[in-house]
This record gives structure tokens, C-alpha cells and sequence, in this order.
């Protein structure tokens, strides 16, 4: 009796070895793509907010009041700001533009005297 020799036709079952490497050939670009696209779409927000999760109770409160107090200062400090431009700008205006040009206007009328 003769060995049996494995059949290499086309309805010949195939190895173990030749079915990884069949398979791992076949996949495209376009597969890989489809694979990328199957990932999760999450924003930058929804990462970070499932990043705290890892960390103890006491991190997230203390960090959380730091963001608060943080927010609560800067929005204190625009408004003072805001106010202090404000009258600054005003008061420039009235007190110190009128002299401005009263000065220049002497200045003016001492240029004409001369000439």
C-alpha cells in the first residue's frame, strides 16, 4: 500500500496553515478601513469624563471644586475688567481730553501770534 499523500485540487481540504495565511491575504485595504470604522466615535469630553472613573472618589471632588473655583474667579476677574475699562475709558474722556485740547489750542493760537 502506497502512503497517502495529501490532495492539492481544487476540492482538496486545506491545512491549518494554508486557511491563516488564505485568510489574513484576503483581507483588503477596504476591510481594514471597515475594521477602523467600527471603533467607537467619542469626543473628547466623553473620554476624558470615562478617564475619571479610574481614579479615587477624593481626586475627582477636589479636582472638580479646583475647576469650579477656577471658573468662578476667572468670571469674577472679566467682570471686574470689564467694569474697570469701562471707567477708566470714561474718565479719561471727561477729565483729560478737554484739557488735551484746550493745551493744543493755546498751543495753536501762541503759533499764530508768533508768525
Amino acid at each position: 500500500m502506497a502512503p497517502a499523500t495529501p490532495a492539492t485540487g481544487p476540492g482538496a481540504p486545506l491545512s491549518l496553515d494554508k486557511l491563516l495565511l488564505k485568510g489574513n491575504s484576503e483581507k483588503t485595504e477596504e476591510g481594514l478601513e471597515e475594521d477602523d470604522d467600527k471603533e467607537f466615535d467619542e469626543t473628547l469630553s466623553e473620554r476624558l469624563w470615562g478617564l475619571t472613573e479610574m481614579l479615587p472618589e477624593r481626586v475627582r471632588s477636589v479636582t472638580g471644586a479646583t475647576f469650579d473655583l477656577s471658573s468662578s474667579v476667572a468670571q469674577k476677574m472679566y467682570r471686574f475688567s470689564r467694569a474697570a475699562l469701562w471707567i477708566g475709558t470714561t474718565s479719561f474722556m471727561i477729565l483729560v481730553l478737554p484739557v488735551v485740547f484746550e493745551t493744543e489750542k493755546l498751543q495753536m493760537e501762541q503759533q499764530q501770534q508768533l508768525q
